[in-house]
């Protein structure tokens, strides 16, 4: 693939800006998206510095510890829809989710799926994890914040689980039903872009979009047993 000019890579934010400007023009709250947005600029930028370092390393320790990391920061972000005052438990019940959910699809995937020697072999671990963090990330918070909402109005702890649990895999579901008629992924665009040819690049968006799923659903089932438990304890 040919490089994108830093000039190309600027006009990719117009549509972006036009975002903002609707937000702005209807007295939504700007700021915290201007600071996404930045924060989204900055991270990547300097991600793509550390990787190149990472990568030349390729140490078992700096993977793990890159791994911790991610999954700490991870378990905090998935809790901030949550607008009453969290506490280390609910962190702690976050990352006990992701960590399981998301770890235990991880070893699977590089054990028995990709075969990845060594499993350390970071070019191929940090971006592999980084989908399944991720994405068991968004399925904690949508499950978090609709066990909440269902709880304030009266739902009983496993009607709130329950509908809970569907809240979260809502968009996973959506994106199974929608790849390959309405999207093609990520990982696949990219691969088709670098010249892998189509069949292949199915294979293993294939198993993305099975890694996401598990890793999502194991994750939000696990946080929400957690927090459901402590309900009726």
């Amino acid at each position: 693939m040919e490089t994108i000019p830093l000039t190309n890579v600027a006009l990719a934010f117009i549509p972006v800006m036009v975002v903002l400007l609707v937000m702005f023009r209807w007295s939504l709250a700007v700021s915290e998206s201007a600071v996404a947005l930045a924060r989204m600029l900055i991270q990547l930028i300097l991600i793509g510095y550390a990787l190149n370092w990472i990568f030349a390393v390729n140490s078992s320790w700096l993977v793990l510890g890159l791994l911790s990391f991610m999954l700490i920061v991870a378990s905090t972000i998935a809790l901030r829809p949550l607008t009453r005052k969290k506490r280390w438990r609910d962190y702690g019940q976050a990352l006990c989710a992701i960590s399981c959910g998301g770890g235990a699809t991880l070893a699977f995937i590089i054990y028995f799926v990709l075969d990845i020697r060594p499993w350390y072999q970071a070019s191929s671990i940090i971006p592999i994890a980084g989908m399944i963090f991720a994405a068991s990330m968004n399925a904690v918070s949508v499950a978090a914040e609709r066990f909440v909402m269902e709880t304030k109005h009266g739902s009983a702890p496993i009607v709130a689980r329950n509908e809970a649990f569907k809240a979260g895999l809502i968009p996973i579901f959506n994106s199974l039903l929608a790849v390959g008629l309405v999207s093609l992924p990520g990982m696949m665009t990219g691969q088709i872009l670098s010249g892998v040819p189509p069949l292949i690049a199915a294979r293993y968006q294939i198993v993305v979009m099975c890694m996401i799923t598990g890793a999502s659903g194991i994750s939000a089932a696990i946080y929400l047993h957690l927090v459901s438990k402590n309900k009726t304890a």
